[in-house]
């Protein structure tokens, strides 16, 4: 990948680059990194660049042997960069000003090493997009649909189970408690955790582009499920133990519960697809 007689003013190319990247995005990184310590919709930011890095390094191999070429359409992308930078400052919009991160990325990127090695590394750079907290005004008409929606399903499989249930909205209500849907029991939140992690799974498998992207939108249905079957739990420990039961340490205890549940139903949807003859 590297010429040995080009790599000592290339090391120097990019320790000035790098310099220049987190001079100017620090306080983005910073005000980012707060936004993900409070707001539990989207602490598995601090997952997000982790998954991103070990995504590059499962390729490190073919990257090995790319041969290095700086490409001038690397400029555009950094200019890109720079433009939604100067407009998300101008503006006060963090979104914009955290997009540019990523522009700025690819630009680089292109820059530095060529147009083949973007291409290979460009899945990995795009899923730095879930680490970017959605605006309040997008994530608010997604997240009461999808309250009611959630609400819906859990008073049919709380009703299943032979639990009386009435709903009015996104409130269940039970013969001795009442269960309100509330945002962070929406399944949004589960939705965004699990696409970042069907996200890499795809990616990293080794499944055909059919089968990857089958992967990538079972984040979808398998969300949908472990929320339904996070409030009916929650509902038979109301009706069984204790109204009590519905918030507390039990009601955390249940979330942690339930993402590993997502994770082995991940897991076991790829297994599957692995055996499927024309997906892998």
């Amino acid at each position: 990948m590297f010429d040995k007689k080009i790599l000592p003013p290339r090391i120097l190319q990019i320790a000035t680059l790098t310099a220049g990247f987190a001079l100017l995005y620090h306080h983005t990184i910073f005000k980012l990194v707060i936004d993900w310590s409070a707001d539990d919709n989207f602490s598995h930011g601090f997952l997000v660049p982790i998954i991103a890095g070990y995504m590059i390094w499962h390729y490190r191999e073919r990257l090995l042997r790319v041969a290095v070429e700086s490409s001038y359409w690397g400029y555009l992308l950094l200019l890109g960069g720079m433009l939604f930078h100067i407009a998300g400052n101008i503006g006060a919009e963090l979104f914009v000003q955290r997009l540019s991160i990523i522009l700025t990325l690819m630009g680089l990127t292109s820059i530095l090493f060529g147009l083949e090695v973007l291409k290979i590394i460009l899945v990995p750079l795009l899923y730095l997009l879930l680490m970017i907290p959605i605006p309040a005004i997008i994530w608010n008409q997604i997240a009461f649909p999808m309250q009611l929606f959630a609400a819906k399903l859990s008073s049919d499989a709380i009703t299943m189970v032979g639990i009386a249930v009435l709903r009015e909205g996104n409130i269940l209500h039970l013969a001795n408690t009442s269960l309100e849907v509330v945002d962070a029991c929406s399944g949004l939140r589960s939705l965004m955790s699990m696409l970042a992690l069907s996200t890499a799974f795809a990616y990293i498998s080794s499944l055909k582009n059919t089968g990857k992207w089958i992967l990538f939108l079972s984040a979808f249905p398998i969300a949908i499920i472990v929320n339904v079957f996070r409030l009916t739990i929650t509902a038979i420990m109301a009706k069984v133990i204790g109204p009590e039961t519905a918030q507390g340490f039990l009601h955390d205890m249940s979330g942690l519960i339930i993402f590993f549940v997502a994770l082995i139903l991940l897991y076991f949807t790829q297994a599957v697809l692995v055996r499927i003859r024309f997906l892998s």
